[in-house]
């Protein structure tokens, strides 16, 4: 005798594929990890052990705010190590090594478990720990050295283990004996105290100062792309964020171009393409909404511009995600898609 058929009802959502916290957060590590091997191929061994220290101080800090709250580990997760791989990106090379671990620290227990772990957050936890030590230090997270010197690979920077509350040693003498000519200025400051513009080669190909994780645009644009085919990072988000400030940047020069930079220089500098493809993707801090998405994302682009231009900083791209993330919710609000059925103005 057959069996009567059986149709299961139930509601939304459905879920389709077996993707989780632990598996997203997995392949977004997968997808730095070329950035900062590349990161360590053009600084050496100053920003291996940045990456390590920092890396290793969000591990520790999740672990111990997880004991403190009498909660399961959560560093199976990868949201910990995540935040330790773009906060030591965001850093330069030869940051001291314990100023790093200052930044890890407070990037997890500021920005992170002060709001009840992940998921919580209402700010990008790096971005977080990376503001906190740019006032608290901001002599050394300026200090620069230059890419792919020779001795890379046998010596470490002076900088690199500089003892606590200590000043850190003058790099100059060294940085020149690695490179000749070097400056110690990144393209971004050089343009904006100097009115010089690095060639477009020298950001493809990394030969430029910079923080340990902003020079290869088109990796870090290969890395997300991985991510958004994955589906992994939404797409629009650094779509918004790059054409927002190449339009801002356009428009200026169209106005005045012996003063403002064109709009390759705008993209390939600094920390935006990072910030756009990694930070600001950020599902915790992002908005939802399709319109929101868009909203969000010129938002960080016309921010960062404005602050590169008009601010006394050289770079805006962490001030502008920051608010952004600070935002977030009342895009959210004022972008609530129309119910189906609803009558003209009425939203969800």
């Amino acid at each position: 005798m057959n069996e009567p058929l059986r149709l299961e009802l139930r509601t939304s959502p459905h879920v389709v594929k077996d993707n989780s916290v632990e598996r997203i957060m997995f392949h977004v590590v997968l997808a730095l990890l070329p950035i900062a091997a590349f990161s360590v191929w053009q600084y050496g061994l100053s920003a291996l052990a940045l990456l390590v220290t920092v890396t290793g101080t969000c591990l520790l800090t999740e672990r111990l705010f997880n004991r403190l709250g009498g909660t399961a580990s959560t560093l199976s997760d990868w949201s910990a190590t995540i935040t330790g791989l773009l906060l030591a990106l965001t850093l330069p090379p030869a940051f001291p090594l314990w100023m790093g671990a200052v930044a890890g620290f407070t990037a997890i227990a500021l920005g992170k478990a002060l709001f009840g772990g992940i998921g919580f957050n209402v700010l990008n936890p790096a971005l977080v720990g990376r503001a906190f030590v740019q006032a608290a230090f901001p002599v050394a997270i300026t200090t620069w050295i230059p890419a792919f010197s020779a001795q890379r690979f046998s010596e470490f920077a002076p900088t690199t283990f500089t003892l606590p509350f200590m000043t850190p040693p003058d790099i100059g003498d060294w940085a020149r004996a690695a490179v000749d000519g070097f400056t110690g200025a990144t393209p971004l400051a050089r343009w904006k105290f100097e009115n010089v513009l690095a060639a477009p080669g020298d950001f493809l190909s990394g030969a430029v100062t910079a923080s340990a994780g902003e020079t290869s645009a088109i990796l870090i644009l290969l890395c997300g792309l991985y991510l958004a085919v994955r589906r992994f990072l939404d797409w629009r988000i650094p779509v918004a964020v790059l054409g927002s400030a190449a339009l801002t940047a356009w428009v200026f020069q169209m106005i005045d171009p012996a003063r403002y930079p064109d709009p390759l220089f705008v993209l390939l500098s600094g920390g935006l393409m990072i910030g756009a493809v990694f930070m600001a993707t950020d599902m915790a801090t992002s908005p939802v909404t399709p319109k929101g998405v868009w909203l969000y994302g010129a938002l960080i682009g016309v921010v960062t511009v404005m602050i590169r231009y008009f601010g006394g900083l050289t770079e805006g791209v962490m001030y502008a995600i920051l608010i952004g993330n600070a935002l977030a919710p009342l895009i959210d609000q004022v972008t609530q898609p129309r119910v189906f059925g609803a009558a003209k103005g009425k939203k969800a």
